[in-house]
């Protein structure tokens, strides 16, 4: 497979990104490739920081899949970036039940103090904002997840304006 795709996806996938999907792919039986795509996702955007539509295109080539089932699995996951964030992606949880326990002021707090709408990133580049569906997490609420690993609970206005005062602080270390 990965001559095949080099033609198309060299531009896009450098050999070494190759390389490594074809380590995902062997995890599987040869006629289900296709399950590597997340791994593959997870991989184009740990090394460029997203997803292009031209970095789908060449997976579903490498895995031999249509280009719209890759696309359909970066759009459903959030962990996905379809464009650049910034250093700190802030997913904030407005599914119902942080709804009801005020994840929406928490996310309008953010917009303000940020200086951004959801969906938009700082003019510094350091924060991208946005909104999340169920973190899983409702117990906890207002919950966020910092660049998709570190999940905040409890979010009052408070514990975000130190969360994005500490965050912003390291970066002057």
């Amino acid at each position: 497979m990965i001559s095949e795709i080099k033609a198309v996806g060299t531009a896009v996938l450098p050999e070494s990104t190759l390389a490594r999907f074809a380590r995902e792919v062997a995890k599987y039986p040869a006629d289900q490739a296709q399950s590597a795509v997340m791994a593959c996702l997870a991989i184009v955007q740990q090394e460029q920081g997203h997803v292009s539509m031209e970095a789908e295109k060449a997976i579903a080539e490498y895995l031999g899949m249509a280009p719209i089932a890759v696309h359909e699995v970066t759009t459903f996951y959030n962990m996905y970036n379809q464009r650049p964030v910034g250093k700190f992606k802030l997913n904030v949880c407005t599914n119902l039940p942080c709804q009801l326990r005020d994840g929406n002021k928490a996310l309008a707090h953010l917009e303000h103090k940020l200086g951004i709408t959801m969906g938009d990133t700082t003019a510094d580049g350091l924060f991208t904002l946005q909104q999340s569906e169920c973190l899983g997490a409702c117990a906890d609420s207002p919950v966020m997840l910092v660049n998709d690993r570190h999940m905040c609970s409890f979010m009052s206005n408070d514990k975000l304006d130190q969360l994005i005062d500490g965050l912003r602080s390291t970066q002057g270390q």
